[in-house]
């Protein structure tokens, strides 16, 4: 299935016509046209490829999955991979669009792997911004960067959110442990994959940003360098979450140790105030004479023994705040 849009002079003319008739709009040179394919075979492919007179290799990265977000440079176009992200809903699992775009003179080509890429947010941003469509193929692209690397963004700013929530778990008085070594692995786990896609839009935009690439002109140019502050902002917060996340799991397994040390503590101090009344019982409970022996106040001196130094080994703990 395919979307085209046709622009002549910076107005939008017309929507949806036949990919065949792409070749004859863009004798114009005032014409402006996006053609967009979602999972499109080899074949549709080759045919805009000789139109658009596309790199064979260019076409190939197109068609294969999982590419590194980047932009290559060819005589008669560029190619561009990037990736749109977003959190699924009640979890903290990333999840990823892969969008292809062949960038010309006069035409944006998307190619998107799936539906899950929202196109029509694009759509919508071209509309809302329809004042600068006069600059041609370097509009069209400032909406796609535009809404991906707002996606990046966002899914940072949620993630950010989602590691507040496990700091403050991690310093309850009953954590769950378990639940809180699954969250923040899900949390790095997310934090990688937002790293991949996020850190190469850097070079990426750019790139694009080059004068010598001639893809933006300069009505457009502040509006890409909103952009790359955008993915430097990115950028710079996955890496500080990452360290985050790297910092809560460390504090987790101190305050476990802690905890654990201090159980312990406890566990011995209360071992040895038992140890006295028996070392005590076991010492009178022997079979030949000794002070007291078959005697009333042998019994009452054994007891206070056994009281004095439990309360003795008690009150010492306590000062040295074992128990």
């Amino acid at each position: 299935m395919a979307r085209t849009r046709l622009y002549r002079n910076g107005v939008l003319e017309s929507e949806d016509f036949p990919v065949a008739d792409i070749s004859d709009y863009l004798a114009d040179p005032d014409t402006t046209v996006w053609l967009d394919f979602c999972g499109p075979t080899a074949e549709d492919l080759a045919a805009i490829s000789e139109e658009l007179g596309l790199h064979a290799l260019a076409v190939e990265d197109a068609l294969s999955e999982c590419q590194r977000a980047k932009i290559d440079c060819y005589d008669s176009h560029s190619f561009l991979t990037a990736y749109a992200v977003r959190m699924a809903e009640g979890s903290s699992r990333l999840e990823r669009s892969e969008v292809a775009a062949f960038i010309t003179k006069q035409a944006l080509v998307t190619v998107r792997k799936d539906e899950h890429f929202d196109i029509d947010a694009v759509v919508a941003r071209w509309e809302s911004a329809a004042d600068s469509a006069k600059s041609g193929v370097a509009f069209l692209l400032h909406g796609l960067l535009d809404y991906i690397v707002d996606g990046h963004f966002d899914a940072a700013q949620v993630l950010d959110e989602r590691i507040e929530e496990l700091e403050d778990l991690v310093f309850d008085d009953q954590p769950d442990h378990p639940s809180l070594q699954r969250r923040s692995l899900d949390l790095r786990k997310s934090l990688v994959h937002l790293r991949r896609v996020v850190v190469p839009m850097r070079e990426v935009v750019s790139t694009v940003m080059r004068h010598d690439m001639g893809l933006v002109d300069e009505p457009m140019h502040p509006y890409y360098q909103d952009v790359y502050d955008h993915v430097l902002r990115a950028s710079e917060w996955t890496e500080s979450l990452r360290d985050l996340i790297t910092t809560i799991r460390e504090t987790q397994l101190n305050l476990q140790g802690y905890r654990l040390n201090t159980i312990m503590k406890k566990v011995t101090s209360w071992a040895a105030i038992i140890a006295v009344p028996t070392a005590v019982t076991g010492f009178y409970g022997q079979n030949v004479p000794y002070p007291g022996f078959q005697e009333v106040w042998g019994f009452w001196a054994s007891a206070a023994a056994i009281v004095v130094l439990s309360v003795g080994l008690y009150v010492l703990f306590r000062r040295r705040d074992w128990l």
